[in-house]
């Protein structure tokens, strides 16, 4: 009887090891088929190296993009060097980035910059960065102001919340104030490995004001971007490993209530609003096992898809942009101005397309 129950549990515990698997599988999209694809005249961004893991753009052309980033698990092309926050032109013919010095008192030698985001506050027009960063690989959200003149930033404040503890990507709602998405409920090595491992939907996000803290949606699977409607109704959230993108109503309150989820079998990472007609720019990772595992024989790939009606019920799904990393390796976000697509990545190149 010992035999036998003893086989029973391995048979039981190998049953649970191949579901797994099989799940991590097709959370990663491990081994997924493609063709390749590119809009007319791309080409590479002079000067940017070391990814441009997020970017956000202006109504007048400026973008900003976060580089340099070191996250667990993913290479790094200069793992001694700080991250920087660079601008970009794109009104520019040929436009090039410009590093954005930061004032005096910020740590700048552990600064590891993440998800964006910009805020234009309608009384003055004063633009305000919010910048998740990872010191010694923990999280804080560092406020700034931009100062266009001297193309600097000058450090407001930092922000530290027991709720802000693993900070992706952030969308601001005003001047102190914003949605933040958290990719792992755990903090230390081990419980993040198990998050993984089970696959199971723990993320969420928070919301944050100086006067308010609080989870505002949860059961999100390595919750990544997230960006609202021009309208400022609704909240779009990414869930990487989930494939999906999550759609919430927002309330005068700041809570969300779900309305609905797209299952787009895309590892999807950062999203951005076309500012003409509101369709959804995302920037994919083709397969997150090559992402995680870089080989510089067979790099991670990227992908850039459109989706056009997004709270309808049949939303538009287009492929824009697909390379197997032979030109662009790991892409993730896409964002675009006055017919010009900018694909940027977590610690590769960055680039422009014409789309008309």
């Amino acid at each position: 009887m010992g035999k036998l129950l003893a086989l029973a549990v391995i048979g039981i515990l190998t049953a649970l090891v191949v579901e797994r698997i099989v799940r991590l599988r097709q959370a990663f999209n491990i081994s997924r088929e493609y063709e390749q694809l590119e809009p007319p005249n791309c080409r590479f961004i002079e000067g940017i190296e070391t990814g441009a893991e997020d970017i956000d753009i202006l109504p007048n052309g400026l973008a900003f993009m976060s580089a340099g980033l070191k996250y667990p698990g993913v290479t790094s092309f200069a793992p001694d060097e700080h991250g920087n926050m660079l601008l970009l032109d794109l009104n520019e013919e040929e436009p090039k980035p410009v590093v954005l010095k930061i004032s005096s008192g910020f740590d700048i030698d552990s600064f590891n910059p993440h998800g964006i985001s910009v805020y234009v506050d309608d009384e003055d027009d004063s633009v305000y960065i919010f910048v998740v960063n990872h010191p010694t690989m923990s999280t804080t959200v560092e406020v700034f102001k931009f100062l266009e003149e001297e193309k600097s930033l000058l450090h407001l404040k930092t922000i530290e919340h027991e709720l802000l503890q693993s900070v992706n990507d952030i969308a601001a709602v005003g001047p102190e104030s914003f949605y933040a998405t958290n990719d792992h409920y755990f903090v230390n090595t081990l419980g993040r490995l198990a998050e993984v491992y089970l696959n199971i939907p723990l993320e969420n996000i928070v919301y944050y004001s100086p006067n308010e803290v609080k989870e505002v949606a949860s059961g999100l699977n390595f919750a990544n971007g997230i960006t609202m409607s021009h309208d400022k109704k609704y909240v779009y959230a990414c869930s990487l490993f989930d494939n999906s993108i999550s759609v919430f109503k927002k309330h005068a309150n700041w809570s969300l209530s779900p309305v609905k989820e797209l299952h787009i079998d895309k590892l999807v990472d950062n999203l951005c609003l076309d500012p003409t007609t509101g369709d959804v720019w995302i920037g994919c990772h083709i397969d997150a096992w090559t992402l995680f595992n870089y080989d510089p024989k067979s790099p991670p790939g990227s992908e850039v898809i459109r989706l056009q009606n997004i709270l309808s019920e049949n939303p538009i799904l287009t492929q824009v942009y697909v390379n197997n990393g032979s030109k662009l390796q790991g892409s993730s976000v896409a964002c675009v101005h006055d017919g010009r697509l900018v694909v940027g990545t977590v610690f590769h190149k960055a680039i422009y397309c014409d789309l008309e």
